[in-house]
């Protein structure tokens, strides 16, 4: 049997059981030992997607493989390790260990965008819409809101984890959406998540909200038929890759996004060659639906 609890190592676990392929490979398993062609036939998928969740659930320490010699080949037999898993919930005692920091929408570093584009404070526009000269404008930093129609903002932030730390697991969250040409209930745009200079994932953002509504934290004099709100999405990358809100979005793991850099960059892209170039909206404290910057948690190994 496992014994887990809130701690950052058993996040693979919880991960391994979030889905129910894994779940009949377990039942498949139980009993008797298969190898993944095995697998793959009974569950009609290919053996790579197989092979994928396989590691996953390896990883998790749920199933156990050995090779063995079969019909004048070597197979890899999958087996289940144990009978159970026992979850202790936190308690008002535990704390998890991370460090989070956070970065207004207007702390970027760099920055090429393309209208339609723009940036706003919780008091006020900055500048001319759709004149790129303003994202370099002294007041920028202030900025609640920015938008453009294809291009990308980059952030830069210190690395606080100490030299005597590990990271098993980061984090990062923000409120964003498309960027359409005043407000659109259908407007795809990919939008592109890179950290230390990997490429993370694209996740395809559905539309430029607020047709329906004003944003939660919209100032009252913005526009109403403009930008309202976005989508709180959470970006983690652990051990087991790159999630988007608990799904898979790549095979990136915290070992391949340099995490000992002095520095560490993160850039949001929406690329001219893209399938969906619907361009991005960057929601910040005081406006959209969710009162924050971009997050930044980084979990610590014990």
């Amino acid at each position: 049997m496992i014994k887990a609890n809130d701690e950052p190592k058993f996040i693979a676990l919880y991960e391994a059981l979030a889905s129910e392929i894994r779940w009949r490979i377990m039942n498949l398993i139980a009993d008797n030992e298969l190898n993944v062609k095995e697998i793959a036939a009974k569950l009609e998928l290919s053996p790579s997607i197989v092979t994928m969740h396989i590691r996953k659930l390896e990883v998790a320490e749920l199933i156990g493989s050995r090779r063995v010699r079969k019909n004048g080949g070597t197979h890899k037999m999958c087996f289940l390790k144990h009978k159970s898993v026992e979850i202790e919930l936190p308690t008002a005692s535990r704390t998890a260990r991370f460090a989070e920091q956070t970065i207004s929408v207007g702390h970027y570093t760099a920055f090429e965008v393309y209208p339609t584009c723009g940036l706003g404070t919780r008091e006020k526009e900055i500048g001319i819409w759709d004149d790129p000269r303003y994202f370099l404008d002294p007041e920028r930093v202030h900025a609640s809101i920015l938008w453009f129609g294809r291009g990308y903002v980059e952030y830069k932030t210190p690395n606080y984890i100490l030299p005597n730390q590990t990271a098993n697991a980061i984090e990062i969250s923000m409120e964003f959406a498309s960027e359409a040409p005043g407000l659109r209930d259908y407007w795809p745009s990919d939008i592109q998540f890179t950290f230390n200079g990997v490429l993370l994932g694209t996740w395809t953002s559905p539309a430029d909200f607020g047709r329906a509504a004003r944003g939660k934290y919209t100032p009252e004099w913005w526009h109403r038929n403009v930008n309202q709100y976005g989508l709180l999405k959470t970006i983690r990358i652990d051990a087991l890759g790159t999630f988007i809100d608990g799904e898979w979005m790549s095979d990136v793991t915290v070992e391949d996004i340099q995490l000992k850099e002095q520095f560490w960059s993160l850039r949001f892209a929406v690329d001219e060659n893209s399938k969906n170039v619907g361009g991005l909206t960057l929601y910040g404290a005081g406006f959209g639906n969710h009162d924050q910057d971009i997050k930044i948690r980084v979990y610590i190994k014990e």
